[in-house]
This record gives structure tokens, C-alpha cells and sequence, in this order.
């Protein structure tokens, strides 16, 4: 009798993420996705982010494992830093080009791996690895942690070297015909990054390094892997865009969790979820406004005093995730009781789906913008910098589940009886509609990663790409 044929091992897949909070937790989050479909993934990191990856390793210890490098050293960047959560905003574009000084030792590690690498899925801002790809043989996936268009856009002004004229301002309207409805932004409402390498601000080989970046995404990637789904941004993505190269991109979002009954997701929180739950379980259903604006914005004194007073004048209940940011004196005292201020990390995914919370005043980062919309939860829009403009236009005038708060950008700060009239009409009646309208969204996000579903369908039609891949290395 013929000896049963040994199986085939699982795909060997190199996962880069890139670390920030809002790029390294989706990247994680579809890690998970990938784990649960049979490949096996090597998930690089550096000492200080590897608890990231505690959950994840904690869940599939059998398929991820972690790939631990010292992070490359820069005289620009402080000791120590190896997280962009300690970036001051002018070192992020160094960062970016420090982080790339891995590639050399992750190329030797991979020469050294027993079972070949048949495919590296690196975050956008890590487009070295996609030429590391190649050199290994292996395909080369871009993932986004930012939706089709925000994507589109970002990678079209490093690709078309979009200029503004010397004698313009920051009004300046940038078209991008190319792109499904020709979008048209301001230049303020574009990367700062972006606009500091076009003034030279950047030192000659960091803003270089960048740039890099994007054309190595669409010159030598096979695909995109974008966290979205076809409901939200389906106008771009059904079919190749100019300004991605032509590339396929894979929709495979939201990828987050549904539950995190911890509220542990992204590190240890500051109130914890059950406590931040209770809290607002003595408020009625959709009475609440959650306020938080991400990991990285950190508001002025001016830009706080002005949302502490609009907070104060509006008299709804509200929770204020202010992270690194000040409260002026006295402000907690005053709105005791239909108030609560949370100094730090809080448990944003359990509060957004707790029944109270009917609002949600955020920066619309793209985790937050996508926690959000799983949740049913309509947003007031007050994009700071990246790519929130870009969001924001996509919740407010396509989506159709934002208000614009405050469109200033960071540093800006609003007049307080203004914003305090738009939280007013949104959480009357003029805002039922939209309420309405983020509960149905909700629904199709739901549908769409459930088997049948759009995001479903794209997730399984990569995975079997990537075993193909496999295939064609054995």
C-alpha cells in the first residue's frame, strides 16, 4: 500500500505592520482573519510593540509568531522611541525612514527561513518591502489602514507630484479627475507631510525615503488589501483606479473584532470597560456623545478650552476621551454627574456599541471612522490632519452619517456657540435622519463579513491567491 502524500505546509506569510496605534491594530486585526484560514504568519515587531501583539499571539499560538528586531536607531529620533505615539509631528516623516533600515535584517532572516516566504503584507508607509519581495521571491500586498479613496488620493500626490502655486494659500483646491466623482481638496486638507516635502521642509533623504514609499506600492506590489467594504466605498472599488497603478485592491472590512469585552483592544485602558459601561447605563438610549480624537492628536489649551465650553453650553451627557490632552480647571466639577472625562486610553469599540452613546465627536481616523459605522453610531466630523479630510468628505457628503463640527484642521480653534449649535441639531430632531441612516449602514457592515458577504468573498478569494502562491513555490 502507497504511503499517504504528506500535505502540504501552510503558506508562510510575512506581516510588516507599521508601528502606530491606528496602522499596526487593523494590520493585527487581519492577521487574526488570516490565522483562522489556515496559513501561518510571521508578524515582525520590535521590543517595545510586542505587546501589540500579546492578544494575537495569545489567540492563534499555533499560526502567528512573532519576528522581534531592535528598531534602527536615528540621530533625529529620541532613545527609545520605537512607537510613533512619542513623535513630535515633525518626526514622523523620520520615523517612516528609520523604520526602513529593517529591511536588511529582515532579508537575511528570510533567507534563513526553512519553509520559503510566498507572500509579505506591509502597510503602506512600509513600501521598501515590496522590492524585498521580489529579491525573496514572494509576492509583495500593500495593506491600508485607510479606506479606497483616502488611499487613492495619498498615493496619487506622491505619484503626480501635485504642486501648489507660489502665489496661492492653502485654499488652493487640488481636482483628482481620475478618481470616481473627481474629488477636489484644499491643500491644508492634504498630508501635512505631503505639503512639508513639497517646501523642502523635510530633510533632502527622509522626504525622498517617503515619497519612496508610495511608488514602491504601485510599482512593484501585486495588490492592495484595504480595510472597507463595499457598501461604504464601493464607487472605488469596482474597478482598478489610475491612481493606485491598476492594482486589484481586496476589501475585506471592518476587520476589527465585533466584541473586545475587555475594552483591552490597543492597550491598557484608562477607565476600564465595565466601569466606563455602568457609567453610562443611567443615560437613555442615544443620549450621549462620545469625543475623542485618536492616538495622535494631542488639542492646544485654546483648542480644549473652546470644546470644554461647547460641552458645558450644549448640556448633553457626554464622555471625553482626551488622551494626552488638558482639561481646563474646574471643567469637571461643573458638568458632574451627565459628564465624564477619561485621561487616557478608553474602550472606545464597547462604548460606541453601548445603547446610550448617540453620537460620536472624532477626528475620523479611519479605525474610529469604521468603529463608528459597525456600531450604528452617527459622527460629528472634526478631521485635524492626514488623511480625516479625505474621511470626512466620504462620511458627510457620500455616506451620508457625519456632520461637519469643525473643519478647521489641528490647531484651529472653533468659536464655541457654533459648535455648540451643530451638537445641538444633532442630537434633536434635525439629526433623527442621520441616525437612522448609520443604523442601516451598521447593517450592511454586519452583512458584509458575514459568509455571503462582500468583504467575506474578497477575504477568501485572497487567501486562496496566496496558497496558489504557495503552490507555485513548492
Amino acid at each position: 500500500m502507497e504511503a499517504a502524500p504528506t500535505p502540504a505546509p501552510a503558506p508562510h506569510v510575512l506581516v510588516v505592520p507599521f508601528p502606530a496605534q491606528g496602522h499596526a491594530l487593523p494590520l493585527l486585526d487581519f492577521v487574526a482573519l488570516l490565522a483562522t484560514r489556515g496559513l501561518r504568519l510571521s508578524v515582525v515587531t520590535t521590543p517595545a510593540n510586542l505587546q501589540l501583539l500579546s492578544p494575537l499571539l495569545a489567540a492563534h499560538p499555533a499560526a502567528v509568531r512573532a519576528v522581534t528586531f531592535p528598531f534602527p536607531s536615528h540621530p533625529a529620533l529620541p532613545p527609545g522611541l520605537e512607537n510613533t505615539k512619542g513623535c513630535g509631528p515633525g518626526q514622523f516623516p523620520t520615523f517612516i525612514h528609520a523604520f526602513a533600515k529593517l529591511r536588511e535584517p529582515i532579508l537575511a532572516w528570510a533567507g534563513a527561513q526553512p519553509d520559503p516566504v510566498v507572500a509579505i503584507v506591509a502597510d503602506f508607509f512600509c513600501g521598501w518591502t515590496q522590492p524585498l519581495a521580489r529579491e525573496i521571491g514572494a509576492a509583495g500586498i500593500v495593506f491600508s489602514p485607510s479606506g479606497a479613496l483616502g488611499t487613492a488620493v495619498m498615493h496619487s500626490i506622491f505619484r503626480r507630484l501635485v504642486r501648489r502655486p507660489a502665489d496661492s494659500d492653502d485654499g488652493f483646491t487640488v481636482a483628482f479627475p481620475a478618481i470616481p466623482g473627481e474629488p477636489s481638496f484644499q491643500w491644508r486638507e492634504l498630508l501635512m507631510m505631503y505639503a512639508n516635502y513639497m517646501a523642502g521642509k523635510l530633510e533632502e533623504q527622509v522626504g525622498e525615503s517617503v515619497r519612496q514609499n508610495f511608488l514602491w506600492n504601485l510599482q512593484g506590489s501585486w495588490g492592495f488589501v484595504s480595510n472597507t467594504f463595499r457598501a461604504l466605498e464601493g464607487r472605488y472599488l469596482d474597478q482598478p483606479l489610475e491612481d493606485l497603478a491598476f492594482r486589484r485592491v481586496w476589501a475585506v472590512g471592518p476587520v476589527a473584532p465585533d466584541t473586545d469585552a475587555a475594552g483591552a483592544r490597543g492597550g491598557e485602558a484608562a477607565v476600564g470597560a465595565a466601569d466606563l459601561l455602568a457609567w453610562l447605563d443611567a443615560f437613555p438610549e442615544g443620549s450621549v456623545v462620545y469625543v475623542c480624537f485618536g492616538s495622535q492628536a494631542v488639542l492646544t489649551p485654546a483648542v480644549a478650552a473652546a470644546l470644554a465650553e461647547t460641552l458645558e453650553r450644549s448640556a448633553v451627557p457626554f464622555v471625553w476621551a482626551v488622551g494626552g490632552g488638558v482639561v481646563p480647571d474646574g471643567f469637571e466639577a461643573r458638568v458632574a454627574g451627565r459628564g465624564l472625562v477619561v485621561r487616557g486610553w478608553a474602550p472606545q469599540a464597547a462604548a460606541l456599541r453601548h445603547a446610550a452613546v448617540g453620537w460620536f465627536m472624532t477626528h475620523c481616523g479611519w479605525n474610529s471612522t469604521l468603529e463608528a459605522v459597525a456600531a450604528g453610531v452617527p459622527m460629528l466630523a472634526w478631521p485635524m490632519t492626514g488623511d480625516q479630510f479625505l474621511d470626512a468628505r466620504l462620511l458627510v457628503d457620500e455616506a451620508r452619517v457625519a456632520v461637519r463640527a469643525c473643519a478647521g484642521g489641528i490647531g484651529f480653534v472653533p468659536n464655541a456657540g457654533e459648535l455648540a449649535s451643530v451638537l445641538a441639531d444633532a442630537t434633536g430632531e434635525k439629526g433623527r435622519d442621520m441616525r437612522a441612516r448609520a443604523k442601516e449602514l451598521a447593517a450592511e457592515a454586519a452583512r458584509a463579513v458575514k459568509e455571503g458577504g462582500s468583504s467575506y468573498a474578497d477575504l477568501e478569494g485572497l487567501v486562496q491567491e496566496i496558497r496558489k502562491f504557495s503552490f507555485f513555490e513548492n
